[in-house]
C-alpha cells in the first residue's frame, strides 16, 4: 500500500495538511493512523492507481463536495475514503473542513456501532459436521459467541461448495484448539 514511491509526495502533503488540524499520529497496523482524544479519526494511503484519505467515522460526514466513498457497498460500514488521482485535485481549504468535521463528530459521540445480531445460523455443512463430532461441537460451543460467529461468516462468504468445504478443513482444527479465526491479528 503506503510502499508505492508513485505516491509519496501526495502522500505528504496530505500528512502535513492533516497536522494541521491538531490530531495526533499513531502508528496502527503499520501505516500512520491520525487520531483525536485516542479515537481513529483519518489516515492517508496510498495504492496502486490512486491515493486517498480515509475517514474511520466517514458515514456521518455531511460529505458537501460529494468526495467520499465507501469502498465495498454492503460490506464497510463507517468507513469512507476521498480518492484522489493526482496532486492536482488536493484541496487543502475542503480537507481541513472535513478532518474538522470529523473531529467534532468524535466529540459528539459519533460513533458507528456494530448491529448486534439475534441469532447465530450455522450452515448445514457445518452443522453436519458438529452433529457427528461432539469434540468439536463441545469446542465449538465453548468459544465466544464473537468467535463462532467469525467462523460462521467465514464460511458463509465462500460463494462456492468446494471453498465452503476447504474452509471447513482449515478452521476444524483452529475450533478444536479454542482459538478464534483472527485471534492471531488481535
Amino acid at each position: 500500500m503506503n510502499g508505492d514511491p508513485l505516491w509519496q509526495e501526495e502522500i505528504e502533503t496530505l500528512r502535513s495538511i492533516i497536522a494541521k488540524s491538531g490530531l495526533e499520529e499513531r502508528i496502527k497496523w503499520g501505516t500512520k493512523v491520525y487520531t483525536h482524544k485516542g479515537k481513529n479519526v483519518v489516515s492517508a494511503l496510498g495504492f496502486k492507481n490512486y491515493f486517498s484519505l480515509w475517514f474511520y467515522n466517514g458515514v456521518f460526514l455531511s460529505d458537501p463536495y460529494h468526495k467520499l466513498v465507501n469502498a465495498q457497498e454492503g460490506v464497510t460500514k463507517a468507513l469512507r475514503h476521498w480518492r484522489f488521482e493526482s496532486g492536482e485535485e488536493i484541496d487543502e481549504e475542503k480537507i481541513l473542513e472535513y478532518i474538522r468535521e470529523a473531529i467534532r463528530n468524535e466529540d459528539a459521540g459519533k460513533v458507528w456501532k456494530p448491529e448486534k445480531s439475534s441469532e447465530l445460523v450455522i450452515p448445514d455443512l457445518f452443522q453436519q459436521r458438529l452433529d457427528a463430532d461432539k469434540n468439536l461441537k463441545s469446542a465449538f460451543e465453548k468459544l465466544t459467541l464473537f468467535k463462532q460467529k467469525e467462523y460462521v461468516e467465514y464460511l458463509e462468504s465462500a460463494k462456492r461448495e468446494a471453498t465452503q468445504i476447504t474452509r471447513l478443513e482449515k478452521i476444524i482444527p483452529m475450533v478444536l484448539e479454542g482459538v478464534g479465526l483472527n485471534d492471531k491479528y488481535r
